[in-house]
């Protein structure tokens, strides 16, 4: 299959890599300093050769605020029977839009990105496939993933976000909370790092991704939640009442024990 690829970062190069033994591959990219680390691909960086390579399948890994404009760029460009897709943590008025092209599309979301995940070590990581694609294009990306050793759901668009505001926007929130309180610490213990290195992965990420997970429409019943939890905690922290405290701690210990339970099953 001749595939393109729009944008050569990190997620655009880990599918390029991934695809370009199998498959016939191209990278566009405006900036040819980005594509300095590509290889076994076609490199390209105008509009014309783009209709030249004619691809059957597009894959747009351009950052999120940019998914849309890459895609209306180089619509004109392409194959009227090539298939769109995009690999968004955020898919908002992205179905719109696809209806919209007359394109065939297909949407997922892989969600280990390359901030924490062990890129060569995939087994543990997660991996969205939305539900309302085209049959073919979500064949290809299942069977990819699947190789990859990916655990994969299918979602429609609306149920995609519901999930993304619960499992991105509460470590998001949290993660902030933790950055805005925080000093210098000549001594950190070891929970402290483990917070802070995972403040800095989260605070690498684009400021933009970072916006439109929390104005996601679900995030907010999220975030309430974790400003109702605190309220409580603090209620009991000002009282120092040990018996609410050893209620809340069981809790959720049980809210952990079953999660891990669901897992291994």
């Amino acid at each position: 299959m001749k595939i393109l690829i729009l944008g050569a970062g990190k997620m655009g190069s880990f599918f390029l890599d991934l695809l370009s033994f199998d498959h016939e591959t191209a990278v566009f990219e405006k900036d040819p300093k980005r594509m300095r680390f590509t290889y076994n691909c076609q490199r390209l960086t105008a509009l014309d050769e783009v209709r030249e390579f004619a691809p059957e399948l597009v894959i747009n890994a351009v950052t999120v605020k940019y998914t849309i404009p890459a895609f209306k760029e180089v619509l004109p460009y392409l194959p009227k029977d090539c298939i769109i897709s995009d690999i968004s943590s955020v898919k908002t008025n992205l179905k719109e839009y696809y209806d919209s092209t007359g394109f065939r599309y297909v949407s997922t979301h892989p969600m280990f990105g390359p901030t924490f995940a062990n890129l060569n070590q995939l087994h543990e990581e997660n991996a969205i496939i939305i539900s309302e694609g085209d049959y073919m294009g979500r064949i290809f990306f299942k069977d990819l993933y699947q190789r990859l050793g990916l655990n994969i759901y299918e979602y429609t668009f609306e149920e995609h976000d519901r999930t993304v505001a619960y499992s991105l926007s509460i470590p998001f929130v949290s993660t902030f909370v933790f950055a805005a309180v925080m000093k210098h610490q000549d001594a950190p213990g070891t929970t402290f790092k483990r917070h802070m290195r995972i403040a800095k992965g989260v605070l690498n990420e684009d400021d933009y991704l970072l916006q439109e997970i929390l104005f996601n429409p679900y995030t907010s019943d999220q975030v309430a939640q974790i400003r109702d939890e605190l309220k409580e905690l603090l209620d009991i922290i000002d009282n120092k009442d040990a018996d609410r405290m050893k209620q809340y701690l069981t809790k959720i210990r049980d809210n952990v024990r079953r999660d891990i339970e669901i897992t291994k099953n």
